[in-house]
């Protein structure tokens, strides 16, 4: 399978990549800073772009089967803005599935069913801002016609690859506190030749 993987610096990108390669996909990663993925393999594309940019985002779609998006919010509007411009190049290029990292934010809030998590109670964080900028993706992929999926991990330590963990289509698994950088990446990457979640958010937890 030939992915492309947005965000591959960051945390979880970075073991999307790797794993999917362990898994012998070929996997194309655009960042800004080539230097930070610093990674020697035979199936392995670096692209240097920036997802801002029309032109980069078309040029890394030739050739690729699925799109994996590990984009944080870079403190500001990445995510809300390139996310217009990489459906629109999915579309042009026919490809049809993205899988993107999300937040528990946007999963329905147990405690307030009718609004969204980080809307609620349930949420402790006092700044949503983050979460308002996954709102905006989720509603942007949900007005489309692309195969998507939202990976919704809550607390994000690095911790190790378990293997271990439980899943809930668009809510936050009862009880669930935390998932591991390399398990939330591990789930993603499982969804690479699945037709499990579609069109779904999916909280992930211990």
């Amino acid at each position: 399978m030939n992915i492309l993987v947005l965000g591959g610096t960051g945390r979880v990108g970075r073991q999307i990549v790797l794993q999917a390669l362990q898994d012998s996909h070929h996997v194309t990663a655009l960042v800004r800073s080539p230097e930070k993925l610093d990674l020697n393999h035979e199936n392995f594309t670096i692209l240097q772009g920036n997802v801002l940019n029309k032109e980069d985002i078309e040029r890394a779609m030739h050739g690729m089967d699925i799109v994996i998006s590990a984009l944080n919010t870079d403190g500001a509007t990445t995510l809300s803005e390139s996310m217009p411009l990489i459906i629109k190049a999915m579309e042009a290029e026919g490809i049809k599935r993205i899988i993107t990292i999300g937040t528990a934010g946007i999963l329905q809030s147990r405690v307030e069913p009718e609004v969204l998590r980080y809307q609620s109670s349930e949420s402790k964080r006092k700044l949503t801002r983050a979460a308002e900028e996954h709102h905006k993706v989720y509603e942007l992929l949900n007005q489309s016609q692309l195969d998507w999926t939202i990976v919704c991990p809550t607390y994000l330590p690095d911790g190790e690859r378990l293997g271990n963990y439980r899943t809930d289509s668009n809510f936050l698994p009862e009880g669930g506190m935390q998932i591991s950088v390399p398990d939330t990446a591990e789930f993603a990457n499982s969804l690479i030749n699945s037709s499990d979640y579609i069109k779904t958010r999916v909280g992930i937890a211990y």
